[in-house]
């Protein structure tokens, strides 16, 4: 069936139109009309080249370059076997059979397109689904005649991750090598044929620059949340990411992670993982569901556990929603301060109630250790499907056995926009006590990163690591970064910090990191003093030849077989060496 509209959007193999008397708009790719006989000789070369081409699929791991080369493969089968077939079919024929082979069949060029954020096949006989990142929900021109072909995608991306989809065990849930999660169910529980629903991983994830820009949140916003996550080196909050499905909760979780000081080890655990952090010493984990057989099952709840044990600055949990909320609160009371994490509820008091409730049954009176929840909401505004930050919540302690709750900002309907209340911030007080400076200072400081912010989207600063960059330029020498937002120079000797009586310290980051260090910093005059004192520190690793490599391991294998001492029979360190290097010399 042709179908006609006005064009929203266009780009190459597809076009977005807007039918007359439809709300929705409709995904059209670009499909050739194929005549009975192509079909026939299509589905001939394709058998074809199952046979011929031997190429092992999991030996190249890059999805681009695998296709590349099976798509060469059949070009050249094509050519010996069919020269007489037109150019432009020979073309059509090899990426269909290319998807088929080696992709996600007819599902492939909705796939490719980083627009997309899902595609979802609800049934056979009807069309497939698409949510667009600008113009939400759309149907496509797209659908499976039958099952089989549905069923054969969905048994492929089960066997990729060691999994079996079948009448026995009819729902698989994992997530693919390029990080898109994967939703699938087949018979006996679909009941109108297999489904899949694919959640597309954004290689170049969305920052706290781009959700401003959506709107998401506010200047005001952003500024008060990144102090409250770094926590202005005294106290960074606990904070939750509450809302439903789809609201865009793991994304804004994602931004503000760009807030965490470089310096702080983060551990992060999920079920899916999808985080993309821009800091150095990152830890991340996640849960394994149990095998073919049963086993081998790792909870997030056991993962969390561990991860107590690894002395984390901060733990980030993808989703929390057993009984692991039990243990990340028990952390934050005996002192685990910045964790994060993302909760399923519409508002941030059915988010305490689902805390205290089963599964998670925390006790109420831990609930104080939560700092701030962040209510985050996907509704209709003015014929527009948006994503909003509606609330940010304080919480202000338990009182007979009742949380009390305090809203700091609300999502102001008439104007689009989330605004401060005009109730105290506790977090700012105790920012403020702990720090020992007055209220007045802590607006002084979320009003410099409010500026810093506004900078950053007047630049159009993108990317994770580009932002997580200049966050931590600012939080290293604020004074000085705040002279390049407005333009100004200053001298990099002797500047001062948000800190009180901290000295300034180079921006390692600028390209002129190196003579700076030599010119303005006392960093360069402690290396040399503490060298004199510590000579170990002048020692240099020796270049060594392919040559004395392939010796060194010769002499390492001799040494392991010929040597008769236990190493832990001898206490002393030094006498150890001393020992080992007297018999290794021999």
């Amino acid at each position: 069936k042709e179908i006609t509209g006005e064009i929203v959007e266009s780009g190459k193999g597809y076009r977005i139109v807007k039918n007359k008397g439809e709300k929705s708009l409709t995904y059209l790719v670009t499909l050739p009309k194929l005549t009975e006989d192509e079909k026939k000789l299509l589905g001939i070369i394709g058998k074809r080249a199952i046979s011929e081409i031997n190429v092992d699929p999991e030996a190249i791991h890059n999805y681009a370059e695998k296709k590349k080369v099976f798509t060469v493969k059949v070009m050249e089968l094509i050519n010996r076997h069919y020269p007489e077939i037109k150019q432009a079919t020979k073309l059509w024929f090899a990426t269909f059979i290319v998807q088929d082979m080696i992709g996600y069949g007819i599902l492939d060029p909705l796939l490719s397109n980083d627009d997309l954020e899902e595609v979802m096949l609800i049934a056979t006989h009807v069309p497939v689904y698409v949510y667009h990142r600008k113009h939400g929900m759309c149907k496509t021109n797209i659908i499976f005649e039958n099952s089989e072909k549905a069923i054969k995608i969905i048994s492929r991306i089960a066997r990729a991750v060691g999994r079996r989809v079948d009448a026995s065990t009819p729902l698989l849930d994992a997530r693919l090598k390029d990080g898109s999660r994967v939703n699938a169910t087949v018979a006996p529980i679909s009941l109108g044929g297999p489904s899949l629903t694919i959640r597309k991983f954004k290689a170049d994830p969305f920052t706290v620059v781009d959700i401003i820009n959506f709107n998401t949140l506010s200047f005001d916003l952003a500024a008060f949340l990144w102090l409250a996550i770094d926590g202005y080196e005294v106290k960074p909050a606990n904070i939750l990411v509450s809302g439903g499905t789809g609201s865009g909760k793991t994304t804004t979780l994602n931004c503000l992670g760009s807030f965490i000081p470089q310096t702080n080890r983060v551990l992060s655990i999920e079920d899916t993982a999808e985080l993309q952090l821009p800091v150095n010493h990152w830890v991340r984990l996640e849960t394994r569901p149990p095998n073919i057989e049963g086993t081998g099952e790792i909870t997030m709840e056991r993962l969390l556990r561990n991860t107590l044990r690894m002395r984390p600055d901060r733990i980030i949990v993808g989703e929390v929603r057993g009984p692991e909320a039990n243990t990340l609160l028990t952390a934050m009371n005996t002192g685990q301060s910045g964790s994060m994490g993302t909760l399923h509820a519409n508002n941030s008091r059915e988010t305490i109630t689902r805390l205290v409730n089963k599964p998670m049954s925390v006790p109420t009176i831990m609930i104080s250790a939560l700092n701030l929840i962040i209510m985050q909401n996907r509704f209709t505004h003015k014929g527009k499907t948006v994503r909003r930050i509606t609330e940010v919540t304080e919480i202000l302690g338990v009182e007979d056995g009742h949380v009390k709750l305090s809203n700091v900002f609300e999502w102001d309907p008439k104007t689009d926009s989330v605004k401060a209340t005009d109730v105290p911030s506790r977090i700012k007080s105790v920012l403020a006590e702990k720090r020992g400076i007055e209220l007045k200072d802590i607006e002084a400081e979320i009003a410099r990163r409010k500026t810093v912010l506004e900078w950053m989207v007047k630049e159009k600063i993108h990317g994770v690591k580009e932002v997580g960059r200049l966050v931590n330029e600012y939080l290293i020498d604020p004074d000085k970064f705040m002279a390049r937002v407005s333009g100004k120079k200053t001298k990099t000797s002797g500047a001062k910090t948000g800190k009180k009586g901290s000295k300034g310290i180079v921006d390692l980051f600028s390209t002129s990191a190196k003579k700076e260090v030599i010119e303005t910093t006392p960093l360069a005059e402690i290396i040399r003093v503490e060298s004199e004192k510590n000579p170990i520190y002048n020692v240099k690793t020796p270049k060594l030849s392919k040559e004395d490599k392939i010796l060194i391991k010769e002499i390492e294998t001799k040494v392991i077989d010929k040597l008769d001492i236990d190493p832990r029979s001898i206490k002393d360190k030094a006498e150890a060496e001393s020992l080992f290097t007297d018999k290794i010399s021999r």
